[in-house]
């Protein structure tokens, strides 16, 4: 069930909404917390079909094993449990991810010394597996760490993986910054208003945006070698380069928006990255519960920054590496990574000497745009060609995130470059340069900075009282146009799809 479906917004959000504060009371606990579960059960199912027995098996296997290991805390037996609990996660993301991957690798090897293939059967990917999967090592983690207690209630910790929101595609959630939530949480007028905000901005986002540009982009991606020509190559790249932020950044506001309504407070997922001034700050801006999860649970125990420079570099590599390879199970993704690997060893190179912060650091860039971030000075004194590199080595790489395979991605590059001749097609460039695209690419480079953000914050705020009270009631007017246009686009659409998903 997608939040963009009328199914979703028009009857079980509504709903859930309306049986959740049945109880006209401002704190929720057991009774919300039953209810949550079963709409979260009910949720998954819908698309997950009889993968959510396997979920619910995971959810059982890692609630006793953190509690296992709180008990044996301080003993030989609890490293030997967290080990045993992450290595059956991980077995199981394998095997419904990898498997396939393994196989078809082993048998072009296998096919190359003339040898008699392996024989498996396509292994289908339970939906949101590869999130579920880290917020189950983490919690175990951390409680070995006696960063979090071991959850006693089966059904606290169940909710704690299983929460619609932020099942499908993040933000991934640390427990301990849920916990007390879990137990008790307070919705008040304010909070619940903010959270319909930040739902209808990640609507119009993910239909307004993301759907329009994903046409051109999927057809020009799709586009034989020979008919690809410069020009098209460019209007795809920008196209995808504005589909995947908006796509997954809309998700994310949706998915803040929807924990808000009901008491909880989700990590922030999106900071602005592409005004970002190099691939480093790039990472602390996008996807940011992603990043910073391999940095607590692999840069750092890898050695971090404590170990010399040659094993940095190694490390960083490794990390990318394998988040590339947890988008997905192709080699174009496993490039992907290591070509920001790359970059972030290049740039920790170059300004060794001039920059002291670590490419993973503790600290987020900051959300005002008038504050210095932390790879120099803020908005107001940009100069352009930082902001420019980090984004055309941020678009290349989403040439291979984007391609079926890494042969399609080189080819592209080649067409972006200009070093093909391309025959004649009759979906010209032109073709695709409709208004309604026009004003999705304008909505969609404004959109991708803080600058909106910052007026509208600034207005609110001015001590003269007319101009404050219009800017809220501009605001409240744009929410609703958006709201209703949004609807519009998805009653009359049937393209509809969050890409983020096959990457999960």
């Amino acid at each position: 069930m997608l939040f963009t479906e009328p199914t979703f917004l028009f009857l079980f959000l509504p709903l859930l909404l309306g049986l959740y504060f049945a109880t006209f009371s401002r704190d929720h606990a057991s009774y919300a917390n039953w209810l949550l579960l079963i709409a979260s059960v009910i949720f998954y199912a819908t698309g997950g079909g009889w993968f959510t027995l396997l979920m619910l098996a995971s959810i059982a296997f890692n609630y006793w094993m953190a509690i296992a290991i709180d008990r044996a805390h301080g003993m030989p037996a609890a490293r030997g449990r967290l080990a045993a609990a992450i290595t059956v996660n991980l077995v199981v993301l394998g095997i419904f991810k990898y498997a396939n991957f393994f196989a078809d690798n082993v048998n072009a090897v296998l096919g190359v010394l003339h040898l008699q293939p392996v024989a498996l059967p396509r292994v289908l990917l339970p939906i949101g597996i590869s999130f579920f999967t880290f917020h189950a090592i983490s919690y175990v983690v951390d409680v070995s760490r006696r960063d979090a207690v071991a959850q006693k209630s089966p059904v606290h910790a169940a909710l704690y993986l299983l929460l619609f929101p932020q099942l499908i595609a993040g933000p991934i959630i640390r427990y301990r910054d849920i916990a007390d939530q879990l137990a008790r949480r307070r919705v008040v007028l304010d909070d619940f208003a903010y959270g319909v905000q930040r739902f209808v901005i990640g609507l119009g986002k993910k239909v307004l945006i993301a759907n329009v540009v994903a046409g051109p982009a999927d057809r020009i991606f799709a586009m034989p070698a020979d008919q690809l020509s410069a020009a098209h190559a460019w209007l795809g790249l920008v196209c995808y380069t504005l589909q995947i932020y908006f796509d997954f950044s809309g998700y994310s506001d949706m998915a803040i928006g929807l924990g808000r309504m009901f008491g909880f407070r989700f990590p922030e997922n999106f900071r602005w990255p592409y005004v970002a001034a190099s691939v480093q700050e790039f990472w602390r801006r996008w996807h940011i519960s992603l990043s910073t999860w391999f940095r607590d649970y692999l840069y750092i125990p890898l050695g971090g920054n404590r170990v010399n420079v040659a094993r940095q570099y190694r490390n960083l590599v490794t990390v990318f590496f394998l988040c590339g390879l947890w988008h997905g199970a192709s080699w174009h993704f496993v490039v992907w990574g290591l070509w920001h690997g790359t970059f972030l060893v290049i740039e920790r190179v170059r300004f060794r000497r001039v920059r002291k912060d670590p490419p993973y650091s503790s600290t987020h860039p900051a959300s005002s745009i008038s504050r210095p971030g932390p790879s120099g000075p803020g908005i107001r004194s940009w100069p352009i060609w930082p902001h420019a590199y980090a984004l055309l080595v941020v678009m290349i790489g989403w040439v291979f995130f984007r391609a079926e395979t890494l042969s399609g991605a080189l080819a592209f590059l080649k067409a972006l470059a200009g070093l093909t001749t391309a025959a004649p097609t009759p979906y010209t460039v032109q073709w695709y340069l409709t208004s309604e695209l026009w004003l999705a690419l304008a909505a969609g480079a404004i959109g991708s900075t803080p600058w909106v953000p910052a007026l509208a914050a600034r207005l609110s705020r001015s001590k003269t009282p007319s101009v404050a009270w219009s800017a809220s009631l501009a605001s409240m007017a744009m929410l609703v146009a958006i709201l209703l246009t949004s609807v519009m686009h998805i009653a009359a659409r049937t393209y509809n799809p969050f890409i983020y998903f096959r990457f999960l």
